[in-house]
Protein backbone atom coordinates (compact mmCIF):
# COMPACT_ATOMS: atom_id res chain seq x y z
CA UNK A 1 0.00 0.00 0.00
CA UNK A 2 1.66 3.58 -1.17
CA UNK A 3 0.89 6.66 0.65
CA UNK A 4 0.39 9.86 -1.36
CA UNK A 5 2.58 12.31 0.27
CA UNK A 6 0.81 16.12 0.43
CA UNK A 7 3.98 17.86 1.40
CA UNK A 8 6.39 18.80 -1.95
CA UNK A 9 9.35 20.71 -2.29
CA UNK A 10 9.11 23.66 -4.13
CA UNK A 11 11.17 25.87 -6.19
CA UNK A 12 10.91 29.18 -6.19
CA UNK A 13 12.09 32.71 -7.43
CA UNK A 14 12.58 35.32 -5.49
CA UNK A 15 10.45 38.88 -7.23
CA UNK A 16 13.00 40.94 -5.75
CA UNK A 17 16.37 39.63 -6.98
CA UNK A 18 15.55 36.83 -9.17
CA UNK A 19 17.39 34.04 -6.93
CA UNK A 20 16.23 30.28 -7.67
CA UNK A 21 15.61 28.25 -4.54
CA UNK A 22 14.16 25.43 -3.14
CA UNK A 23 11.54 25.55 -0.10
CA UNK A 24 9.40 23.40 1.85
CA UNK A 25 6.19 23.12 0.73
CA UNK A 26 4.71 23.27 4.62
CA UNK A 27 6.88 25.40 5.97
CA UNK A 28 6.48 26.05 9.95
CA UNK A 29 8.83 29.40 10.04
CA UNK A 30 8.82 32.27 7.30
CA UNK A 31 11.38 31.90 4.76
CA UNK A 32 13.48 34.46 3.03
CA UNK A 33 15.67 34.52 0.55
CA UNK A 34 19.21 33.72 0.72
CA UNK A 35 20.64 36.25 -1.27
CA UNK A 36 18.50 39.61 -0.07
CA UNK A 37 16.48 38.74 2.63
CA UNK A 38 12.88 39.15 1.16
CA UNK A 39 10.16 37.29 2.75
CA UNK A 40 9.24 34.20 -0.21
CA UNK A 41 6.55 32.11 1.99
CA UNK A 42 4.76 32.24 5.27
CA UNK A 43 3.76 29.78 7.57
CA UNK A 44 -0.15 28.68 7.74
CA UNK A 45 -0.84 25.97 9.46
CA UNK A 46 -0.78 23.66 6.40
CA UNK A 47 0.26 24.53 3.01
CA UNK A 48 2.90 27.62 2.61
CA UNK A 49 1.35 30.77 1.67
CA UNK A 50 4.02 31.16 -1.28
CA UNK A 51 4.66 34.96 -2.06
CA UNK A 52 7.17 34.30 -4.62
CA UNK A 53 6.76 32.85 -8.43
CA UNK A 54 6.45 29.36 -8.12
CA UNK A 55 8.87 27.57 -10.93
CA UNK A 56 8.01 24.13 -10.37
CA UNK A 57 6.58 21.47 -7.78
CA UNK A 58 9.66 18.85 -7.09
CA UNK A 59 8.67 15.35 -6.17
Amino acid sequence: MNKKRDSRFIKVRCNKCKNEQVIFGKCSTIVRCLVCGNELAYPTGGKSDVRSSILEVLD
